[in-house]
């Protein structure tokens, strides 16, 4: 439990470092741009592993205590969100209709990958691992916002294409299938679908 709360600790704070602008602005200026990416890189990825470390030890190992059983009809809601999950993530990085319409869909990917989980599992380490991210994605969402409201993050502009959001769609949904059929249970031990 406590090394899934450092890695969370770890990566969302690094995470929040442009929430925080002025922190992130300091520590650019002390450790120079480069220097920054590096440390948030190896940083990031140090709280990724022991996030997933202490959450399979929470969970398998140790034993996380049930706080709900979620219906199993909110299995179906799940995977429907996590497709779009899937299609909304790659459309942050396209310049499509879909992430104009979203804003910042890498956030709503997360917001739509948290909730997912959070209903289709019940157990304690579940809940704090998905609680923690969507609380930080709404935050940071809330955040960008305010960000862009006082001119100090200018949003993107960019001329929609819908073969943006067609890429965004195949990659998505391709990238989604073989998660749903075998990288989910390779990667987590987990299938998401009941066999």
């Amino acid at each position: 439990m406590l090394l899934m709360i450092l890695g969370l600790v770890i990566f969302l704070g690094l995470h929040s470092m442009q929430i925080v602008e002025p922190v992130r602005a300091g520590l650019t200026r002390v450790m120079g741009e480069i220097g920054y990416k590096v440390v948030y890189s190896i940083g990031s990825l140090v709280g990724l592993i022991a996030i997933a470390e202490g959450y399979k030890a929470w969970k398998y190992v140790d034993g996380s205590p049930i706080l709900y059983n979620p219906p199993a009809f909110l299995a179906h809601i799940s995977l429907l969100l996590m497709a779009l999950a899937f299609i909304a993530l790659p459309a942050a990085y396209l310049n499509g209709y879909i992430r104009k319409a979203l804003k910042h869909p890498m956030l709503v990917a997360v917001k739509l990958w948290a909730t997912a989980h959070l209903l289709a599992n019940g157990d304690a380490a579940s809940v704090l691992l998905f609680g923690a991210f969507l609380a930080w994605a709404v935050v940071d969402r809330i955040s960008v916002k305010k960000r862009e409201r006082a001119g100090l993050k200018a949003p993107v502009d960019f001329t929609p294409r819908v073969s943006a959001d067609i890429a965004a769609a195949a990659i998505g949904l391709i990238v989604y299938a073989l998660f749903v059929w075998k990288v989910h249970l390779w990667l987590i031990g987990v299938s998401p679908i009941a066999m």
